[in-house]
């Protein structure tokens, strides 16, 4: 019986750190009623809750089962169940810093482009996708859909890759992964635009090919903008492989998705 006294001052102790009862309750989703007779020393926990309960405040069961004088000299010097906040993910502070270097400068690029770049897993063919950036919660977020045919299939088959850019100094960086398989990660930056109204923004990517293969491969991309507000499913009906000489491929995309290099060239480059 005294243990069960001990235990049930222990716990009152612990949430007297805490704003109220019903909060601890809330975040430990447990009934309050039950709750009271493990305060009042009417019932001892299952073993499960007790476990439950332990890792929330952050001690051992045979600490919390000691008796109440030689567990408030425990707990007075600890710190106080409230101050054990999760530490954030090393990257975390990383990714805050280029956050707040770069995002209110892509403002102006938010909206619908079409990207083109010379597919990695099928060589010699132009693929065309459909890329959406918005902005969310001070950050901008893109998600680029590709839809491609391959016979004998007739239903297309649509890739989504999930991403974030950032703009520093004076270059468009983007990160994405592919979110059905998440097989493959891709990198794209792109050259910003100094005018007031947007056409084409021009870079490189990197990735893996899609096919087994999976070889790792850098290609000149080009995005063509399209507004900010579209018809979403005419636009992604028009994406997907085009031959290069396709009358429906503009010139000027045509040459700036050329993967050539000059004889003088010894890294190869992007074109403004």
């Amino acid at each position: 019986m005294s243990t069960h006294l001990d235990f049930s001052k222990n716990l009152q102790l612990l949430c007297s750190y805490y704003k109220s009862i019903a909060e601890v309750c809330r975040r430990l989703s447990f009934n309050r009623a039950q709750f009271n007779r493990y305060l009042n020393g009417q019932h001892k926990p299952s073993a499960n809750s007790m476990l439950r309960i332990c890792e929330f405040f952050g001690v051992e069961e045979f600490e919390i089962m000691m008796p109440h004088s030689q567990f408030k000299l425990l707990i007075q010097v600890r710190p106080k169940p409230q101050e054990t906040k999760p530490q954030p993910s090393p990257e975390y502070e990383h990714l805050a810093a280029l956050e707040r270097s770069g995002t209110n400068d892509l403002e102006k690029y938010l909206g619908y482009y079409f990207e083109y770049y010379m597919s990695m897993a099928h060589p010699g063919k132009l693929l065309r996708t459909l890329v959406c950036f918005e902005k969310q919660h001070n950050k901008v977020y893109y998600r680029r859909t590709e839809r491609i045919i391959e016979p004998p299939h007739k239903k297309p088959y649509h890739g989504v890759y999930l991403g974030i850019a950032n703009f520093l100094v004076d270059r468009i960086f983007m990160v994405d992964y592919e979110s059905l398989t998440k097989h493959e990660i891709s990198q794209t930056i792109l050259f910003p635009t100094f005018k007031n109204r947007i056409s084409q923004l021009k870079g490189l990517k990197i990735g893996v090919s899609g096919s087994g293969e999976r070889m790792p491969i850098c290609t000149r991309v080009i995005y063509e903008y399209l507004g900010a507000s579209i018809n979403v499913k005419k636009a992604l009906s028009l994406c997907g492989l085009y031959n290069l000489d396709s009358v429906e491929i503009d010139e000027s995309i045509r040459q700036s998705v050329t993967n050539e290099m000059a004889e003088h060239e010894v890294h190869f480059r992007a074109r403004y």
